[in-house]
């Protein structure tokens, strides 16, 4: 009985507490990222992979992005509403440092992926599954992020922690699209692929870069404590 209470309670909170939600969601994308980062570090190490190596880095930059802002929230528990303000704005620009780098490091991974160069080792199906989990994410942090404008309250790294999500699903749909790429790919039309390889993972690497500039725009425009 008392687990089916804390199971309601849970559910509850979700529903109506779009911060709580945030950041339970960021703490399951935290655990899966940090093993994914240690997944592409070992197979980049062990075979010498730089694709690997350098999406190992991609994921092991969102994981202290995403673990430096929980960290903050935790913390800020116990402490008073300006001391949480003060902590959050700090928070963020470290992040927002964080974000940049990010940005630099998928200048690597998505080079190979223009080039057709990103090893792809999977049949249609498995693509085809991969191709419905990416809609997925990219819906729901599209819907988050057009959310978060009237529901964050204020929070700032509840905000940077959507347009985190929202990057990492723009990430998928590059890599999504350089795997159905190669796995239907013949050698008449590879070079046929390499000019809509490119103008889209310009396009997407674009708007990556825009949304970082734009959140860390607003980010320095709030007001100090």
């Amino acid at each position: 009985m008392r687990n089916k209470g804390g199971v309601r309670r849970f559910l509850r909170t979700w529903r109506e507490d779009y911060i709580y939600q945030t950041l339970v969601s960021a703490a399951v994308s935290f655990g899966c990222t940090a093993l994914f980062a240690l997944y592409n570090g070992y197979l980049g190490f062990r075979y010498g992979s730089v694709w690997h190596g350098s999406i190992g880095i991609f994921y092991l930059l969102l994981t202290a992005i995403r673990g430096t802002i929980l960290l903050t929230e935790k913390r800020n528990q116990t402490r008073s509403e300006a001391e949480q303000n003060r902590c959050r704005r700090q928070t963020f620009l470290i992040s927002s440092v964080l974000l940049l780098l990010l940005d630099l490091a998928l200048i690597l991974p998505i080079s190979m992926m223009v080039v057709l160069d990103k090893p792809v080792s999977m049949g249609l199906i498995p693509a085809i599954t991969m191709a419905a989990y990416t809609t997925w994410k990219i819906t729901m942090a599209s819907i988050h992020i057009s959310r978060q404008r009237r529901r964050s309250s204020g929070n700032i790294l509840v905000a940077e922690l959507r347009t985190v999500n929202f990057i990492d699903a723009l990430m998928a749909i590059l890599t999504l699209q350089n795997t159905l790429i190669m796995v239907e790919r013949t050698t008449a039309d590879q070079n046929d692929m390499l000019p809509l390889s490119a103008v889209s993972s310009a396009l997407i690497y674009a708007i990556i870069a825009a949304i970082t500039i734009r959140m860390l725009q607003k980010g320095l425009k709030q007001p100090k404590v």
